[in-house]
Formats: structure tokens, C-alpha cells, sequence
């Protein structure tokens, strides 16, 4: 599964770093999946190989502009590129109402059919190759995670030890991997030594703007890797106050840790915080708040970064 980040900024662009969105892909997957549409997202989509005619669905988390914004030329965008299937968005209630009404103001007609699901009637949407749960977040609008769990896949032919073993391609491998024992010359094979065993499916939970991390325990229980915005330190949320409602480096990373979780992504930093480490509030500031309470994999996501989350549950970086 692969997480590429589109826009890591919260609220405005910076010159490094555009408002929030991000592609989530699977391996020999159907299409992949859009979630949050700032500003700018179709010409951060121009530096990646993402196609709009496989993008499958687009979830949006809440309302605010800086997640939602980009909407609209998104989809102009893929009727010039002359996509025909239908689109599914997954948004919280006045979304569907705010793009009917660009529609028709800027007279955007689309050759495809804008399908909707609010976000808030019904707690799931799967498709062939994922599974995605909704959760309520805390925020001044209302927010929403996404958990997208792969597809159970079943039990895969370990063809090195086919190979190693002399046994040549062909319908034998085929019967081995539907469960069947065979007989190949004076040799009998036994289907559960070429077989390896389904592994955990991997889940990636993305969250939206929100100041209480503990709602999405249950979510994390099972996940590889949490996407959770770190908009502030905690000394300027502390002078900000309840007004942000956002979570703090240090508040999201003790969470993380509290749960286990053995991969975390920060993102949305508010744009005060400077690439340039000398200079105060960087970024920097941001990574040590978090590695000071959080023991595993910690990342901070860059536009145009692309991470990987293989089988085995461990994150990497690969752009």
C-alpha cells in the first residue's frame, strides 16, 4: 500500500508545501484513492503517475477550505481528460450541494456521473480492494477519518520453493494452489508445503482535523500506520486554546505510543513552522515534540513524498 502526499500545509500553501490532500494506492489494485482535495491538488497530481481515469473515489474529511477546495478543477480537470466512469465522493453533508451549485454557476458539465455518500449516514464503503470505515473526530466542523483496510487475499504459492524443488510451471501449480495434494512422477506434492499463509491485511488509518485522538483507538487497534495532523507544538497550542481544535506533535505521538502503533505520519503543519531548522518554530521542533514520546517508526510527510507500507507492517520512504 502507498501513501503519496499531495499538500502537508494547514489552512495556506507555503512554497514548500501545498493544503491538504493525498493518493492512496494498493499494488495490482483496481485504482486508487484521493483523500482531501485543497487548492492545487490537480497540479500536485501533474508531478505524480496518478491517472484521473483510475482514480476510484475521493473522500473528503470536512469541510474547510484548505481540504476541499480543489474540488471543483479536479473535476473540470478529468472531463477535459475525457474520464467516463463514474465518481464516487465520500464527504460530510454540503459538499454534493456546494459542487452542484459550482456546476451550475460556472456551467461544468461533466461526461460523467458525480455519484455521493455522506459521510455521516452509514460507517463503511468497500469495493474490491479495500475496506473503508468512517470515524467521527473533534473538530469545529465535522470531521472524519478513513480507515482503509486491503482486501483479505488467500493463501499465495511460494514459487521459490517451487522452483528450488524442480517442479516446473504449469497446471501443477495451479492445483497446489487450490489445495490439492499431487502426484508428479514418483513424488508426491503436498499442497500446504507451496503454500504460504494469507497475511494480516494491512490497514492505514488517515485522519481529519482533530483534537481528540483517543476516538480513533478502536481504528488503530489493528492498523500499520496512522496519517494524523500535528498542526501545532504544544507551547503555541497552549496560546492558541480550544479555539484551533486541532492536536498538538506531542498530544498525537503520546496517543500513538499509547496504542502500540508501530508507524506514524505526521502532517497539516501550520505554516509558521519553517523548513529551516535554525530558525524558530521550525519543523525540526515539530519531529523532536513527537520523538520524545513516540518509540516507533515516525515520519514527517513532505509534499511529493511517497511512502510504502509492505506486508510486513513496516513504512518506508521511497521519493
Amino acid at each position: 500500500m502507498d501513501i503519496h502526499f499531495l499538500g502537508t500545509s494547514s489552512g495556506t500553501p507555503t512554497k514548500q508545501r501545498n493544503v491538504s490532500a493525498l493518493a492512496l494506492s494498493i499494488e495490482n489494485g483496481s485504482g486508487w484513492y484521493l483523500v482531501d482535495c485543497g487548492e492545487g491538488t490537480q497540479h500536485q497530481l501533474l508531478h505524480t503517475p496518478m491517472s484521473m481515469h483510475r482514480l476510484s473515489a475521493v473522500f473528503v474529511t470536512h469541510v474547510h477550505g484548505d481540504h476541499c477546495y480543489g474540488l471543483p478543477g479536479l473535476l473540470a480537470s478529468a472531463a477535459l481528460s475525457e474520464r467516463r466512469n463514474p465518481l464516487l465522493i465520500v464527504a460530510p453533508q454540503g459538499i454534493e450541494e456546494w459542487v452542484r451549485a459550482t456546476q451550475e454557476i460556472t456551467r461544468l458539465v461533466l461526461p460523467f456521473e458525480l455519484r455521493f455518500l455522506d459521510v455521516a449516514s452509514i460507517a463503511s464503503w468497500t469495493d474490491d480492494d479495500v475496506a473503508v470505515d468512517f470515524v467521527a473526530l473533534s473538530h469545529r466542523v465535522p470531521s472524519f477519518a478513513f480507515s482503509f483496510t486491503e482486501a483479505e487475499r488467500g493463501a499465495s504459492l511460494d514459487t521459490e520453493k517451487l522452483i528450488a524443488d524442480g517442479i516446473p510451471r504449469g497446471p501443477v501449480w495451479g492445483r497446489l494452489q487450490a489445495g490439492e495434494d499431487v502426484v508428479l512422477g514418483e513424488r508426491r506434492l503436498t499442497s500446504r508445503d507451496y503454500l504460504r499463509p494469507a497475511s494480516r491485511p494491512r490497514r492505514i488509518v488517515v485522519s481529519g482535523d482533530n483534537d481528540r485522538p483517543e476516538l480513533l483507538s478502536a481504528q488503530c487497534r489493528d492498523a500499520q500506520v496512522l496519517v494524523h495532523e500535528a498542526t501545532f507544538t504544544r507551547d503555541i497550542a497552549a496560546k492558541i486554546g480550544n479555539a484551533a481544535r486541532h492536536s498538538s506533535a506531542a498530544q498525537i505521538a503520546a496517543f500513538a505510543e499509547s496504542v502500540g502503533l508501530p508507524n506514524l505520519v505526521l502532517t497539516h503543519f501550520s505554516p509558521r513552522y519553517q523548513a529551516d531548522s535554525s530558525r524558530s518554530p521550525s519543523i525540526g521542533e515539530i519531529q523532536a515534540e513527537a520523538a520524545a514520546r513516540y518509540r516507533g517508526r515516525l515520519f514527517l510527510a513532505e509534499d511529493l513524498a511517497r511512502y510504502r507500507l509492505n506486508r510486513n507492517g513496516e513504512l518506508s520512504r521511497l521519493i
